[in-house]
């Protein structure tokens, strides 16, 4: 693994737009030396190397479905501040075997050992675009002869078909709230892969999904019922809902209602009690350091590196936010690799049960948040 400069194209910003990078303006804070999207820089790794970061993602996926079912059986649902009246429906969606879509492990990886989990972003991760389209059309133009870690957009239409949706259109949902189009431009994707799979589609905006209480039934805009929806919209919030109660138990939801024990970072303790010592873990755990040195405290439900605090010998830094209310879950600090004084994160995605691609997002800072930036990568020929 090494990081590598490079010229950008001519008119990138006008090509990633384009290919749906709309977001790229907004979703960045002003002022900041460096765009969204920077194809000045990328990472080259070896065949190798991605061969066994494949196998440790599917490992820690597998891993991670082990510590659902151990939930489950133990009913720890208070450590994961799922309310009381949701605990049995998460169960009956676990057992059920309710399908599930994609997820991306952000991993903390230096090329020389092996890759350690940080969280896992189970229920709704976005910077999918990025890493299926633009990074590969980047590919495509710079080094044509090149390989890369992306099997994305495949897999997303395969595993589409492989769902067992109940009839009628699968709507696709994201919320009004988002301001940057981030979410709109994810899900207008997604979407397609559907589309490209078969499947018979319409989008909507959660805040204009309908409650039909005497057929006791979700409607859209139009009165249709609505069977299926993937979402954009994470579990939390809607079980915060006025109608959270009713959309546990009405409509197949993507991603289910199983993921809100996996997109929750108590999984990090859950894992490490259960897989202590594992190669690809970090020591993590729910009532506090521990003893530990250098740790940082991380919400359970905290989002883009929000209200996390860092302590190590030589002192604390935190970040501003208002996450935390639900708790906090304590993990082994190890600082992110500098690479030219830049610290990258792998954003290695899993579509169904398979290992799928990657996205990488660099920042000068320990905690990736809203100010960094996503690089390419390519994989070396030999």
């Amino acid at each position: 693994m090494r990081r590598e400069t490079g010229t950008p194209r001519d008119g990138w910003e006008k090509t990633v737009e384009g290919q749906g990078l709309a977001f790229q303006r907004a979703v960045h804070p002003k002022g900041l030396p460096r765009p969204y999207w920077d194809e000045s820089v990328h990472y080259v790794f070896g065949m190798d190397e991605v061969l066994a970061l494949e196998e440790q993602v599917e490992e820690l996926h597998s891993m991670c479905l082990r510590a659902v079912q151990h939930v489950v059986e133990t009913g720890r649902y208070a450590d994961f501040a799922i309310p009381e009246w949701a605990r049995e429906d998460v169960a009956r969606s676990w057992e059920r075997r309710d399908g599930h879509l994609y997820g991306r492990f952000d991993l903390r990886y230096d090329g020389t050992g092996p890759a350690k989990l940080l969280e896992y972003n189970a229920d709704t991760p976005t910077t999918l675009v990025e890493a299926a389209i633009v990074q590969w059309f980047w590919l495509q133009d710079t080094h044509p002869d090149g390989d890369q870690w992306n099997s994305l957009h495949e897999r997303l239409i395969d595993r589409w078909r492989a769902l067992d949706l109940p009839p009628g259109p699968t709507h696709f949902a994201w919320t009004s709230a988002d301001e940057s189009g981030e979410d709109a431009t994810t899900l207008a994707y997604l979407q397609d892969t559907a589309m490209e799979a078969g499947l018979a589609t319409t989008a909507i905006a959660m805040e204009d999904i309908g409650w039909h209480e005497e057929d006791r039934r979700f409607v859209d805009v139009d009165g249709r019922w609505i069977r299926s929806v993937f979402k954009l919209y994470p579990w939390e919030w809607m079980l915060g809902d006025a109608f959270g109660r009713s959309a546990v138990r009405h409509a197949t939801w993507i991603e289910p209602l199983w993921k809100a024990l996996l997109s929750n970072k108590a999984l990090l303790a859950v894992l490490w009690e259960l897989y202590p010592g594992h190669d690809n873990l970090l020591p993590a755990h729910l009532d506090g350091p521990r003893g530990m040195s250098s740790y940082i405290a991380k919400p359970l439900l905290g989002r883009e590196g929000a209200s996390m605090r860092i302590v190590t010998p030589s002192g604390t830094q935190e970040t501003r936010g208002s996450y935390g209310a639900e708790g906090y879950v304590y993990q082994g600090f190890q600082a992110l690799p500098s690479f030219d004084g830049q610290r990258p994160v792998l954003g290695a995605w899993v579509v169904g049960d398979e290992s799928a691609g990657l996205g990488i997002r660099e920042t000068t800072g320990y905690i990736t948040d809203d100010t960094s930036s996503f690089v390419p990568h390519r994989i070396e020929q030999q």
